[in-house]
């Protein structure tokens, strides 16, 4: 059988048991939201990345970064005092005796004063790259080769502090870090909500300024065979999640934490799933939120995933916002926001559950009806049949209330 890739099965232990997981996972989506996914037999894959530098640069990590544009800096102070060097020995300035203190000292101008080998060089490129106002070490007139290199380097410090500025801000205020200020709970749980089966997960914001016009999305994915016979993994398929605005915006308020739900009605795919085979299934459920930065006005997205092993059947998520009198402020306790309490609650299937109420309806209209049919019959056969059903009828509601 071919499973979904992103989620892999292994049993272990009992089979009967349904309160505990067997399986062994992977994820497509990583809890901190990362994406566990790599492109493997790409033609070009360096170059193409390479084309897109600055998308490159803001997405490696701070040190790969940072090393690289030191790494810059010294190649252009390098490459720069090389060219300082040459047109210093070109122009006979590093000769013994047109030194600063040789014999030609009084009488000889070179392109550079106070140049006497590589190393004051160097410093010379790097004093002149990131500054004009310069100490001993200047250049003169005598050499236009020197006027021009000194307006090229000039240029060149310009452009290259622009660029790794605008790298580092960019890294610094770039939405992604936005998103590790928004909680996720750990786990998803599946109970009676308003007399309806729900699966349900909590989200949060940390920070005081909060993301506006929140739009949440839930994904299941699996796999998944067509008509045809064509095997589809991985097959996204989206879960309605219920909007709980008056103005149905479909944006949630993240004011306090928010939990989401999606109703399990006879369109959602878990309608069939019982608590045994919800453990044991071959999913994964993909949580998007988008919204934007309030401070910022930039747009974020924050994801996660849950495994099967992380829907907990008949539990709730415990309170967490609270008045304070002494302060006069609602105060959130997200020691217990990834809390559940267990409900009690039928280990079978939302398709089940509602077919055994339907029964149970109409079993007590069927032997309500026949008993006042029977009540009004004047015959001695109707009377024996009625205290039949005055007998029955009692054990038929408690049988089918059980």
């Amino acid at each position: 059988m071919v499973q979904y890739t992103g989620v892999s099965t292994k049993e272990e232990g009992d089979p009967s048991s349904v309160l505990t997981n067997n399986l062994t996972s992977r994820r497509a989506v990583l809890k901190n939201g990362v994406c566990n996914l790599y492109p493997s037999r790409m033609s070009r894959r360096k170059l193409r990345f390479l084309q897109d530098v600055v998308t490159t640069l803001v997405d490696m990590r701070w040190r790969y970064a940072l090393s690289i544009c030191t790494f810059i800096f010294f190649f252009s102070w390098t490459v720069f005092a090389l060219l300082w060097w040459l047109i210093a020995f070109v122009h006979k300035d590093l000769e013994v005796d047109n030194l600063p203190g040789g014999k030609n000292a009084t009488t000889w101008k070179p392109c550079v004063t106070e140049l006497y080998d590589f190393t004051s060089c160097f410093l010379f490129s790097m004093e002149n790259q990131h500054t004009t106002g310069f100490g001993v070490r200047m250049p003169t007139e005598e050499c236009p080769e020197a006027v021009i290199l000194l307006c090229l380097q000039a240029i060149a410090g310009v452009i290259l502090q622009s660029i790794m500025v605008g790298l580092i801000f960019l890294k610094m205020v770039r939405p992604k870090q936005r998103a590790r200020t928004l909680e996720f709970s750990h786990n998803m749980v599946i109970c009676r909500r308003d007399g309806n089966l729900c699966l349900m997960f909590r989200v949060g914001d940390l920070r005081r300024s909060h993301i506006i016009e929140a739009k949440m999305r839930m994904l299941m994915v699996r796999t998944h065979t067509t008509q045809e016979g064509e095997v589809v993994s991985p097959h996204r398929i989206e879960l309605k999640i219920e909007d709980t605005s008056d103005v149905k915006s479909n944006f949630f308020c993240l004011l306090w934490p928010e939990i989401v739900v999606h109703k399990i009605n006879k369109k959602s795919p878990f309608y069939k799933m019982c608590a045994e085979d919800v453990i044991r299934g071959n999913f994964e459920i993909v949580i998007i939120m988008e919204g934007t930065i309030e401070s910022t006005d930039q747009r974020v997205q924050a994801r996660t995933s849950y495994l099967p092993n992380e829907i907990l059947w008949g539990h709730r998520f415990e309170p967490v916002v609270s008045y304070n009198n002494i302060y006069e402020r609602y105060d959130v306790d997200y020691s217990r926001f990834h809390s559940t309490l267990p409900v009690d609650m039928p280990l079978t299937s939302a398709q089940e559950q509602f077919e055994n109420s339907k029964l149970n309806v109409t079993s007590h209209e069927i032997a309500f009806s026949t008993f006042q049919k029977l009540r009004n019959a004047d015959s001695e056969e109707s009377l024996n049949n009625h205290t039949q059903v005055q007998i029955e009828y009692p054990k038929l509601l408690g049988a089918n209330h059980v």
